[in-house]
């Protein structure tokens, strides 16, 4: 026991890791961050989608106004 003294119990550093590691592991499942970054990025995707779309059909119907004036220039 006299060149024991000071060490710790292996049964101890076990418990210890084991504790770290529920710990840590609590704290990821409870770690809401990265949805809601997820979140945001499927708003945005959304968005983006809608307004391409807008746009395309803007733009073809622009199309068809331009023709029309170059033709009644012509």
């Amino acid at each position: 026991m006299k060149g024991n003294k000071g060490r710790r119990r292996r049964s101890d550093s076990v418990g210890t890791m084991e504790l770290k590691m529920r710990n840590l592991v609590m704290r990821f499942v409870r770690d809401e961050t990265a949805a809601t970054a997820i979140e945001y990025g499927l708003i945005a995707a959304g968005i983006s989608v809608s307004i391409i779309a807008i746009i395309q059909g803007i733009g073809s119907r622009l199309n068809t106004t331009f023709v029309s004036v170059v033709a009644g220039l012509r």
